[in-house]
């Protein structure tokens, strides 16, 4: 389980396919502080740490990972966002992330507003994923507020501490990115759909 909440930067040093499967080596600070076995959540994928030295670490994707996920489309020099799995008994800062993936969005629009941006996502329908206004979304792995929800669009909006301290400052109109939709609306319309 995750927050949302960005903890450091990763940039993939190497990509390497192993039949259906992608190993992905991260040179990351946190690199030092991880453990063979643990979770880490990439761009709101959680991975498991395969490997790892004193400025790097491998995960791990599988297929069915990479068909719903951004990973795919990874290239050597790329910006992760990295957050470790939450302690028991933390804050919880963010929302309940579980880092895995429901599908991933095009961003449509960027809009600077003069010290803060606004980004609009288009994903395809689904009736189990859905945004709600003023709901819970994560986007690559950043807990964020949906803004403008339509059927298949939502927009959010991001403070300047977040645009620096993420990915965001490097996201343009047509790059993909992970969507996780909120956990507690995917029970509500689940329990919906079946009545």
């Amino acid at each position: 389980m995750f927050t949302g909440i960005i903890e450091a930067f990763g940039i993939v040093e190497n990509l390497v396919k192993d039949q259906g499967n992608l190993n992905i080596t991260v040179k990351s600070k946190m690199a030092s502080e991880l453990k063979i076995d643990q979770s880490v959540a990439h761009n709101g994928v959680c991975l498991t740490v395969v490997s790892c030295e004193a400025e790097k670490y491998t995960v791990t994707a599988i297929q069915e990972t990479l068909i719903k996920s951004n990973l795919g489309l990874l290239k050597p020099g790329d910006l992760l966002n990295l957050e470790r799995a939450m302690k028991l008994g933390d804050r919880l800062d963010g929302h309940m992330v579980q880092g895995h993936v429901d599908q991933t969005a095009k961003c449509i629009g960027l809009d600077n507003q003069k010290g803060s941006w606004v980004f609009t996502f288009d994903y395809e329908v689904n009736q189990s994923n859905i945004t709600i206004e003023k709901g819970s979304i994560t986007l690559n792995g950043v807990s964020l507020t949906v803004i403008n929800s339509k059927r298949n669009q939502f927009s959010v909006a991001i403070i300047p501490y977040t645009y620096e301290n993420t990915n965001f400052h490097k996201l343009n109109i047509g790059k993909k990115v992970n969507l996780e939709f909120d956990l507690i609306g995917k029970y509500i319309t689940k329990l919906y759909l079946k009545g």
